[in-house]
């Protein structure tokens, strides 16, 4: 494959990056799966929109909307206890206990709470992201349209991705995962639909077939078939709920926070 170098400048920082034909850099805004899909896209974007709809994103808006912050880990084991007590903050446990990623337990939270959430695939693909430069923002399907107004709002003609953090088979390997396809394809319907790359426009047709049936396609869908039958009805149906939310989470220092808070 032929490679080539492009130079791009994120928030005033110059970058050169070897390009090829998978970055989609003839678009402005574009969709991608995976922490790969973070490795190629962040350094040449200025927003990147993380996507893990069952459940790291939805609890990160859960948490944010009660005034938390959420620091996010990719191992849940005694580093993540460590890193914990470095930021100061409570370390979620096992689904289900409280806080947890389960976002069921996060609407008890109070103000200024500060929990590490360990998680495979959104914490992953956010750790990988703050390496750039670029505004990480955390979306769901609670806040998708809310998402797509706050980067239509700030950052105009700025090249943005979103990532569709998908799930992992057994082996690790990349699963897949049609909920966050849906949440990514929520959030770039409100998009200008002529700057879109073909995959971004693929979630979109992805979304508006979806649009009428998503709590049920969620309850069908395997994570969601997944997350029922280990007791957590509640959380799909939770992850499940479109547009109730005007809560934008951007990664700042650190943590997910509301924007402009400290």
């Amino acid at each position: 494959m032929e490679l080539f170098y492009i130079v791009s400048k994120t928030n005033g920082v110059v970058v050169t990056i070897i390009d090829d034909v998978f970055n989609q850099v003839e678009y402005q805004v574009r969709f991608e799966w995976g922490a790969e899909g973070v490795r190629r896209l962040a350094p040449l974007s200025q927003v990147i929109v993380i996507i893990d709809v069952l459940s790291f994103t939805t609890c990160v808006e859960v948490a944010v909307s009660r005034e938390s912050l959420v620091f996010p880990y990719i191992y849940k084991d005694e580093s993540a206890v460590a890193f914990a007590e470095s930021v100061t903050a409570t370390l979620a446990g096992k689904r289900g206990q409280t806080p947890s990623l389960s976002p069921n337990t996060l609407f008890s939270l109070t103000p200024q709470t500060r929990i590490v959430l360990p998680s495979p695939n959104g914490s992953t693909c956010t750790v990988i992201a703050k390496e750039s430069n670029a505004t990480t923002i955390a979306g769901c399907l609670r806040n998708a349209f809310a998402v797509s107004e706050y980067i239509n709002e700030h950052f105009p003609g700025e090249v943005v991705s979103v990532i569709a953090c998908g799930e992992q088979w057994k082996g690790g390997m990349l699963r897949p995962a049609i909920e966050d396809l849906i949440a990514a394809g929520a959030i770039l319907s409100r998009f200008n639909q002529s700057c879109l790359s073909p995959e971004a426009k693929l979630a979109v047709s992805a979304f508006k077939h979806a649009e009428g049936d998503i709590q049920n396609i969620l309850k069908e869908c395997s994570s969601g078939r997944e997350l029922i039958e280990k007791g957590f009805p509640e959380d799909v149906v939770i992850a499940s709920e479109l547009n109730i939310s005007q809560i934008v989470p951007v990664f700042h220092e650190g943590a997910y926070m509301q924007p402009g808070a400290r």
